[in-house]
């Protein structure tokens, strides 16, 4: 069973071959899926046209509308393979049910599907017309046409043309999709096939060799004796906190703010000798460095604990009360990058705890007032996909399945981070670690879910 990235390489490689000309590759790329989706059959269909072999044509054409029985084009390109193989009665059906599939649009755009394509209601009846006239019904022809003329663009010469050629009873080549357009695969999917290293590469901050070469690497610190005759390392020049947190996307990290400075610790794994942090104090007493929640420092009024769930866990002290700009600059000492572009979002009580962005200070006192309630702890949540922010937090009210590769396949109650809105019935959101498309009427605000 191919896996979904293969499945889009051979689809970007099947276009790549229609747009050379190499219908027989193409259509080994497009069949590849034991279970294709309409727009590769589809495809499929268009290369055997263009191969000069309507009858394959028609059977892929066939399984497409199956499939996906709203596809208008679907029907306008089978109704072509019909007339290609004077079928002409069903070419003309093939031709009124793309027209009802428009719903009295003028124009369907196939562009945001990934067909570089507008299906225009006045050459689908002009193709009406075409399969009139070689059935012999020369005055329905006529006036198919006349409808299509007044449905298209103003000084339309070729549908006077054809005009005039029904007036001689000669017959029209009915009009179909552009040599070589086939259904491509969105950009963010060819984007998403280069390999990503999601654990980072290893960097060396202290080496035990005295002439060890490596840009950026400290001698080893040495150990002193303290009152137990326990070894520490000494002193060390401080180095910059983001070199100092260098670490895989999946490591949890904990990072307590105190009055003086910050300090980094591992969480989860035994702490190493030295300080993660060069130049740091040792943890006192009263510290805990495997806790996840963070420590109080000073009044335990005046300061509260603040998770922070990003690709790391951070636990931050901050005065009760602050302010979104204070947990920002907090958060970017730290992590500048998702503290510039992350959405902040809060986990609320009294919405069956589900995730509610930060709009703005309102939304943050609100929040502060829900976590009164708490042991001093209040949950935030850094939301973005590959670096992108969140506009805002969806709820899926329906269950939807994916047609598509470039679809988001949603549960009933999924939350959904939006990261653009793709035209006015689309988006374009993060779930669960996935990225793709999905229609706005299946979702309603986070906010009004129910």
């Amino acid at each position: 069973m191919p896996s979904l990235g293969d499945l889009v390489r051979d689809w970007h490689r099947g276009v790549q071959a229609v747009a050379r000309g190499d219908w027989g590759c193409a259509l080994r790329l497009f069949s590849g899926d034991p279970e294709p989706p309409a727009r590769m059959c589809f495809n499929v269909g268009c290369v055997h046209l263009l191969a000069g072999d309507p009858e394959a044509a028609l059977r892929a054409f066939d399984q497409a509308v199956t499939k996906d029985t709203c596809m208008a084009v679907g029907f306008f390109q089978r109704g072509v393979a019909n007339f290609q193989l004077e079928r002409f009665r069903e070419a003309l059906s093939d031709f009124r049910l793309a027209l009802a599939q428009l719903r009295e649009n003028a124009t369907i755009d196939y562009t945001q599907l990934g067909l570089r394509f507008k299906l225009k209601a006045w050459e689908v009846l002009f193709n009406v017309g075409a399969a009139q006239c070689r059935l012999g019904l020369w005055a329905e022809a006529t006036h198919s046409l006349e409808e299509a003329l007044s449905k298209g663009p103003e000084g339309a010469d070729d549908l006077h043309s054809a005009l005039d050629q029904l007036q001689k009873q000669a017959p029209l080549q009915p009009r179909q999709v552009p040599r070589g357009e086939v259904f491509r695969p969105h950009r963010r999917q060819l984007e998403h096939l280069e390999p990503v290293d999601f654990l980072g590469k290893a960097k060396v901050v202290a080496s035990a060799i005295p002439e060890d070469q490596h840009e950026g690497t400290q001698p080893q610190q040495p150990q002193v004796r303290d009152a137990d005759g326990e070894g520490r390392p000494g002193a060390a020049p401080r180095m910059p906190l983001e070199a100092e947190t260098e670490v895989g996307s999946g490591q949890v990290v904990q990072v307590i703010y105190d009055e003086q400075r910050p300090r980094v610790e591992q969480v989860g794994k035994q702490v190493p000798p030295g300080p993660l942090v060069a130049g740091a104090p040792d943890p006192s007493p009263l510290e805990d460095p495997s806790g996840a929640g963070g420590v109080a420092v000073g009044d335990p009024a005046s300061s509260v604990t603040v998770t922070v769930q990003c690709a790391f866990t951070l636990a931050l002290q901050v005065p009760r009360g602050a302010d979104l700009s204070s947990l920002r600059s907090l958060l970017s000492q730290a992590l500048p990058r998702q503290a510039q572009r992350g959405q902040l979002s809060y986990r609320d009580p009294s919405n069956k705890g589900r995730w509610v962005p930060l709009s703005g200070e309102e939304a943050l006192q609100r929040a502060w007032r829900d976590a009164a309630a708490s042991p001093g702890v209040l949950q935030l949540q850094c939301q973005g996909a590959g670096g992108r922010p969140a506009l805002c937090q969806v709820v899926a009210q329906h269950s939807y399945s994916a047609r598509g590769p470039e679809d988001l396949a949603l549960q009933r109650g999924d939350v959904v981070d939006v990261l653009c809105e793709v035209d006015q019935a689309w988006l374009e959101g993060h779930c669960d670690g996935r990225i793709g498309i999905f229609p706005k009427c299946f979702v309603v605000p986070a906010g009004q879910y129910v």
